[in-house]
């Protein structure tokens, strides 16, 4: 069994946005995973996507069901084995999950305010630099793979693109170059919910002793229904109707405000468990760093022109139902990266789970990850 146990890291040097703002006396909250090899070159760091953490794998000790986010893919014996690899998870600034976000003080404030509304901006671009400074306390210079579904691929495009001298392989699964304006779309209406809730008090809910639930509980309805695809929804629910619902009038309730059908009360669970643990901010924040990352945008839109700083081995992976990430957005960037003739490996895979089947155990999805890291285990000598 794969034990893992937080750590912290403090910073009090300011560090510059890419907003032109600055924080400082941050920390980031981290796990890591395996041993690091005597020349260091073993490690493989994991990026998280929306609404996960540093918690990637393994299980806390003496807390049932505490399995990391993506535990069926990372661990002894498993795709990325830690057995061979020294893997890192790092919470990204902003978050709420012990990393400094929006519900920390602001060191800048006399009164010791938390930061709230005044939290900066981030993007994808900060978040690589602050885990590259948690690298260099680390004594990890290079790393032997960068991996991360969704959001977490594109601070994995990041990587190869801000220190592509720090990375063998990049490892991009269910992502994108940039957000289609269907996405953005999906994530302001998320926005819209959250800030319209009378709780949200312009972000700055926390000395009202309030948390904006309603907002969250639909934002994150509106978001499941997008990382599922229209088979796993019709197959797990359909129709079907809940099993209280009184058999009257061909067993439906007429009611415009109960829950009648499963899939209703599957997502009202969804956004209930979802409003208890994530903080309202952190999802402005984090779908606002969706939003904004493009590296093609300071190169005329030529996706070609800014890969070709890249100079690591990638493979992406996209799944055939996603229609959030779909399938022809990775082949843009392999497209791109052949371009500039780097070496790519890309795998498509006939999965129906939709966004979702990065984090799930597909024997051929993972079959592809872990011929690819045994072969980094080969380059590694691990």
């Amino acid at each position: 069994m794969l034990l893992a146990t937080p750590q912290t890291m403090h910073f009090e040097a300011p560090l510059a946005l890419k907003s032109g703002a600055s924080i400082r006396a941050y920390k980031l909250t981290f796990e890591t995973y395996g041993t690091l090899n005597a020349d260091k070159s073993n490690a493989v760091l994991v990026c998280h996507a929306l609404n996960a953490s540093h918690h990637v794998a393994g299980t806390y000790a003496g807390q049932a069901k505490s399995e990391g986010w993506w535990d069926s893919m990372i661990g002894p014996g498993k795709p990325v084995d830690t057995s061979r690899f020294f893997v890192i998870g790092v919470n990204n600034l902003g978050s709420c999950f012990g990393t400094t976000g929006p519900m920390h003080a602001n060191p800048d404030s006399p009164d010791g305010q938390v930061y709230g509304a005044d939290f900066p901006v981030v993007t994808v671009e900060d978040w690589v630099n602050t885990q590259a400074l948690l690298l260099d306390r680390l004594g990890i210079e290079t790393l032997a793979a960068v991996m991360g579904g969704s959001l977490g691929g594109m601070q994995a495009l990041g990587w190869a693109l801000q220190y592509p001298q720090r990375v063998r392989r990049a490892v991009v699964i269910a992502s994108a170059p940039n957000l289609t304006a269907e996405n953005i779309a999906f994530n302001e209406v998320a926005r819209r919910a959250i800030v319209t809730d009378p709780d949200f008090h312009g972000g700055n809910f926390y000395q009202h002793s309030v948390v904006p639930k309603r907002g969250l509980r639909i934002a994150r309805m509106i978001g499941h229904i997008t990382y599922l695809s229209d088979d796993v929804m019709n197959e797990k629910f359909g129709r079907t109707l809940r099993a209280n619902v009184a058999e009257t009038a061909g067993n439906y309730l007429y009611s415009t405000q109960d829950v009648e059908f499963q899939i209703e009360s599957y997502l009202r669970y969804q956004g209930d468990k979802f409003a208890d643990y994530f903080d309202a901010n952190t999802y402005l924040l984090i779908t606002r760093a969706l939003d904004y990352f493009d590296p093609a945008r300071d190169y005329g839109g030529s996706l070609s022109a800014a890969l070709e700083r890249a100079t690591c081995k990638f493979l992406l992976v996209s799944f055939v139902t996603d229609w959030r990430f779909a399938p022809s957005r990775s082949r843009e960037l392999v497209k791109a990266l052949l371009d500039n003739q780097r070496d790519v490996s890309y795998a498509e895979i006939d999965a129906p789970h939709g966004h979702d089947a990065f984090l799930l155990d597909d024997a051929r999805y993972h079959g592809v990850v872990r011929a690819y890291f045994d072969a980094i285990a080969q380059e590694v000598g691990v």
